[in-house]
């Protein structure tokens, strides 16, 4: 784990304070597939800038940052692979870090699998990151949850629709729930990557009470509007 704060030991020790926040990053994988991920793991590579960013947003708070570790590659149906690695990850984060808030930052299949576990008591919010949003998705567990999921519009991938209406239901479910449209937004958050960083480093502070969220991203998840914003909104 890559911690700005300190570990119980270290804390236990009078080596560093205690972390304020914590943060679990999911990558992405496919929707089927057994076998482990590979060394050289691109999606796993894909959200390196990302943690950097939200290290940078916390500033002189103390944050905890975990990348979770996927025993198989794919989600694989019914089995949902992730979920349970997701867990684990998650049980381990809040082990080491004490009993503070814990952001989920998941891209892709590790966006679906953030947002399924998200009811852990831990979990104040999610940053879904062209998250894999297939129709039929439970919600439940993101009510009092702030979940913001951001979509590019050239995703070939996975759905922009799927993870617009999944917004819509978490809303219904009592989630504090928005859509962030990324115009001429990839997949692979290549383009605009710069925009994808900073966006998900700010909603992380605000939702962690590090930084104030954007105007328009508080106004959404009280319930103003529809929930749809731009990327633009989310600085």
């Amino acid at each position: 784990m890559r911690t700005r704060g300190a570990s119980e030991r270290e804390r236990a020790e009078g080596r560093g304070p205690a972390p304020e926040g914590a943060v679990l990053l999911l990558h992405g994988g496919r929707a089927d597939g057994l076998e482990p991920p590979p060394p050289l793991n691109l999606p796993g590579r894909r959200m390196v800038p990302f943690g950097r960013a939200i290290g940078r947003a916390a500033g002189a708070r103390p944050l905890a940052l975990r990348t979770a570790v996927y025993r198989h590659r794919g989600w694989n149906g019914s089995r949902a692979d992730p979920v349970p690695d997701a867990l684990r990850a998650l049980d381990a984060l809040v082990d080491e870090a004490g009993p503070v808030p814990v952001v989920l930052v998941g891209h892709s299949m590790g966006g679906r699998a953030a947002l399924r576990v998200a009811g852990h008591p831990r979990v104040v919010g999610v940053v879904g990151l062209a998250p894999w949003c297939p129709a039929g998705e439970p919600v439940e567990q993101l009510a009092g949850r702030d979940v913001v999921l951001l979509h590019g519009d050239r995703d070939r991938t996975t759905s922009p629709r799927g993870t617009r209406e999944l917004a819509a239901r978490a809303r219904g479910a009592g989630a504090r729930a928005c859509f962030v449209g990324v115009g001429g937004g990839d997949h692979a958050m290549l383009r605009r990557a710069g925009e994808w960083h900073g966006a998900a480093a700010v909603l992380v502070a605000g939702m962690l009470g590090f930084s104030a969220l954007p105007g328009a991203v508080s106004a959404a998840l009280a319930g103003g509007g529809d929930g749809a914003l731009r990327i633009e909104d989310v600085r």
